[in-house]
């Protein structure tokens, strides 16, 4: 197991900053000078499991939404960002947002993990204006903000209540699109 796959498994059961470096490094066999060789700092590592994170999300949302999948495709650009948190959820597990809990630990603590955070939700944040403007055929910046709050808050919801939160927000999503779309007609 490699030092990131052991860390993203350690940091995903027990946290980040209350977790000692000798426990996330124990099932890759890595030892604490190959941890600040190549990251520098537990900090280092961390930042290293939330970009990897980030990268694996966004590649899971690109596989899912062939090019040009908008209105009329079959593939409904808003809806494929709620089934690939679906499938997410069913591979890692509901336990929130990986990326919002290192915020929250680090919050005062790492200016730089914070600020990596910010940046990766704002990355997103980006992508989902990107899916709903292919979806209504324009931009509106409102509904994008809705509808990331959406998906933000299944995440959230589903690791206290059942996954189907999803759903719900997938179904909160596609009639917020149909106002809209009714709206511009």
């Amino acid at each position: 197991m490699d030092i990131i796959a052991a860390a993203v498994a350690a940091f995903e059961a027990d946290g980040f900053r209350g977790l000692g470096v000798d426990r996330v490094l124990a099932p890759s066999g890595a030892s604490t000078r190959t941890l600040y060789k190549h990251f520098g700092s537990k900090e280092g590592l961390v930042l290293a499991v939330l970009e990897e994170r980030h990268r694996r999300f966004a590649e899971a949302l690109e596989a899912a939404a062939p090019e040009g999948a908008g209105e009329g495709s079959g593939a409904e650009p808003v809806a494929v960002l709620f089934d690939t948190l679906r499938r997410w959820l069913g591979e890692h597990g509901a336990r929130g947002c990986m990326l919002l809990r290192a915020r929250a630990e680090y919050a005062g603590a790492s200016d730089e993990i914070v600020a990596l955070v910010r940046r990766q939700k704002q990355e997103f944040r980006a992508l989902v204006a990107t899916r709903v403007a292919a979806a209504l055929g324009r931009e509106d910046a409102r509904l994008a903000t809705q509808i990331w709050l959406l998906f933000e808050g299944a995440t959230a919801a589903a690791s206290v209540a059942e996954p189907e939160v999803v759903e719900a927000a997938k179904a909160a999503a596609a009639a917020l699109l149909g106002a809209a779309r009714g709206a511009a007609a």
